[in-house]
């Protein structure tokens, strides 16, 4: 038998102040696609912007089905318009922002599995990791390497 340790890090930013105006720009993006999410069953609001290596931007924010599995998630959202108008420019960060109608959210919030593996296949896709940038209600951000901090054992082409 054998044991192996998984460990993650990340940077916790107590205020916009302290990240470059590039990051606060984007996370501001995000924040705007809070008031376009459809989430009338779980008033669970998330609003995604990402940018590319180009500095072009895009946004997406999640809209909710009464048949939850066909819920689309905003960090999906943002990332595949990303893919439609510049497929061929590789994604560097992704801020996501997360508002919840009916409590206050005290502490950013990692993205679902679903969108983690996204997140994933567009670092392999691109072999280049994607900076994350979580953030809520409260003036706390997260900022992740990459989503390796929170996917580790992550599944890939090479296994196909």
């Amino acid at each position: 038998m054998e044991i192996k340790k998984i460990e993650s890090s990340y940077i916790i930013h107590h205020g916009l102040e302290s990240l470059p105006q590039v990051d606060q720009n984007l996370i501001a993006y995000a924040i705007t696609q809070l008031d376009h999410a459809y989430a009338p069953y779980s008033q669970f609001k998330v609003g995604a912007a990402v940018r590319l290596k180009d500095g072009s931007t895009y946004a997406g924010c999640n809209q909710e089905n009464s048949s939850y599995p066909l819920c689309m998630c905003g960090e999906r959202v943002a990332l595949y318009n990303a893919a439609v108008y510049s497929p061929n420019v590789a994604p560097e960060t992704l801020a996501i922002v997360i508002k919840n109608e009916k409590k206050a959210i005290t502490t950013p919030v990692s993205p679902c599995g679903a969108c983690r593996q996204v997140i994933a296949e567009f670092e392999q896709r691109f072999k280049n990791t994607i900076r994350i940038l979580l953030t809520s209600d409260s003036k706390t951000i997260y900022e992740l390497n990459s989503v390796q901090d929170i996917l580790p054992l992550s599944f890939d082409s090479s296994f196909l």
